[in-house]
């Protein structure tokens, strides 16, 4: 069992900040995102979700001085061989731009046949920047690509992201019900079971 007072949140994406806040809020966890201690943004060179989480987590850590969380996460479409993956934020370029990345996804799958698609999350937890045993969790959100959007919220990819057995889009959901079902959701929950008293 891990003890922990304060957490530090090594991102910057509002959307992610949100769910993260929310689905730690029972375990009565302080949760600061890094903005607060001016931490830079950190280099994601890494071809794997797993070591780019690593990477933010320590990055945060040895900034702030505290436990750190970092998730990695992207969309990987199965006909595209994982793309966009860990290039999903950036998959339009620079800047980063939610709307440019899902106009070149639906783009790029205009013509498809399959564009079955699922969400990935890795979680990072890190209780000192030299800590030899990350905890680490994974998540895993099956869905398909739809070239119309559908619904307000969420973020990313939410609103082309659809979950054929609800029969609507990410984007289409409250919060409650995507942290339940999301990829984040359960690499959270997973990672909740490791902190629980």
């Amino acid at each position: 069992m891990i003890h922990l007072e304060k957490l530090v949140i090594a991102s910057g994406n509002q959307g992610k900040l949100r769910e993260i806040s929310t689905l730690l809020s029972p375990l009565n966890i302080e949760v600061i995102p890094q903005s607060e201690f001016n931490v830079p943004e950190v280099e994601e060179p890494h071809p794997t979700f797993v070591e780019n989480a690593l990477i933010k987590a320590r990055h945060a850590s040895r900034h702030t001085g505290l436990p750190t969380l970092a998730d990695d996460s992207g969309i990987c479409v199965n006909s595209l061989k994982g793309a966009p993956g860990v290039y999903s934020a950036r998959y339009a370029g620079e800047p980063k731009s939610d709307q440019r990345n899902n106009l070149k996804l639906v783009e790029t799958l205009k013509t498809a046949t399959d564009r079955s698609a699922y969400y990935y999350c890795v979680i990072v937890l890190l209780r000192h920047v030299e800590d030899p045993q990350p905890i680490i969790a994974d998540g895993l959100w099956r869905g398909e690509i739809i070239l119309e959007p559908r619904g307000s919220g969420g973020f990313g990819y939410d609103p082309y992201f659809l979950l054929p057995e609800l029969g609507m889009a990410a984007a289409e959901l409250d919060a409650d019900t995507k942290n339940a079902i999301s990829h984040r959701g359960k690499a959270l929950a997973k990672l909740m079971e490791s902190l629980r008293p």
